[in-house]
């Protein structure tokens, strides 16, 4: 593989300082000191981003049964901090036990034997430390698919600690990102990627979510029948007793000799199912979606061709 392109302009909020100051401390003060500490952080953090602010609240209008209060997006930014200061913890060489929901066979198959998978994922509790956690702890190969941004020390670190069994691919340059995606589908090995954001997506159509026809990125399912590959989407969350919990999909067997319109069909069906699983999860724990971006855009229910982008 070559070398990651450049960061981009983009970058994670905070001091660049912010992670490793974290990992130091978490390494220094007891929890009961830290975690009182980490709240005050999140407060200011708060403080410092009204947009962030202004899109959790409105995430939370949709999920939340009642009206918002400043508590709610209090819950909500430090669900993000709590989940932040987790991979921190996996950096810092804690061992964080990652057990399986009910429903979520097709993804421990594939652990045990393996093979080329396409696993999509979105920006939900602990999801984004899956791919790593599964290459170091479970020695599978994950080609894990992001875009590159500034300020991203928990990141570069898990790339240290898990470079054998993980590497990234950066959608910061989308022809170099064409070249890894050939080449790593070359490998037997898996290709993770997020499905939430649209971002750099090329392809992006309309599900039920929230209420509304929303866009999402469908690029995985496109990449499952030209790579011929199975899709299983998942999503992470943490557990009381400081465990994660993997939630996933059934297996999207790519069918060798099926029209391209057919199985995208089987395949709108398989990510509309998978957005219905992940809905009612944020539904009984609303402060576990990890977008502080606009929610996806909504789209005519009418209109068949405003539902579709390609």
């Amino acid at each position: 593989m070559s070398a990651p392109s450049p960061a981009s302009e983009a970058r994670n909020p905070g001091p660049s300082w912010g992670y490793r100051f974290l990992r130091i401390a978490d390494r220094l003060l007891p929890e009961f000191v830290f975690k009182p500490c980490r709240a005050i952080g999140t407060v200011v953090a708060m403080a410092a981003m009204p947009e962030q602010r202004r899109h959790s609240r409105d995430y939370l209008r949709h999920v939340l049964p009642r009206r918002v209060r400043l508590l709610d997006v209090f819950r909500h930014f430090f669900a993000f901090e709590e989940a932040l200061m987790l991979r921190l913890r996996l950096v810092n060489g804690r061992t964080i036990p990652c057990r399986y929901a009910q429903g979520s066979d097709a993804f421990s198959e594939w652990m045990d034997k393996g093979g080329p998978v396409l696993l999509g994922s979105m920006h939900v509790g602990v999801s984004d430390m899956l791919g790593c956690q599964i290459g170091g702890v479970h020695h599978r190969r994950v080609y894990i698919v992001r875009q590159r941004v500034g300020n991203s020390h928990d990141t570069d670190q898990m790339r240290v600690l898990f470079g054998l069994h993980i590497e990234f691919i950066w959608v910061n340059d989308p022809d170099q990102m064409l070249f890894s995606l050939k080449e790593a589908a070359a490998t037997g090995d898996a290709i993770a990627m997020q499905c939430d954001r649209l971002g750099h997506s090329a392809r992006a159509e309309a599900f039920d979510f929230l209420g509304a026809k929303r866009l999402f990125p469908f690029t995985i399912y496109h990449l499952a029948h030209i790579f011929h590959r199975s899709v299983i989407l998942s999503v992470g969350t943490t557990e009381a007793d400081g465990t994660s919990m993997l939630h996933a999909s059934p297996r999207f067997e790519y069918h060798n000799g099926e029209s391209r319109e057919d199985g995208l069909n089987r395949a709108r069906a398989h990510f509309q199912a998978f957005l219905a699983q992940v809905e009612s999860l944020l539904r009984s724990r609303p402060f576990l979606w990890f977008n502080f971006v606009p929610l996806n855009p909504t789209v005519q229910t009418d209109a068949e061709p405003a539902s579709r982008i390609e």
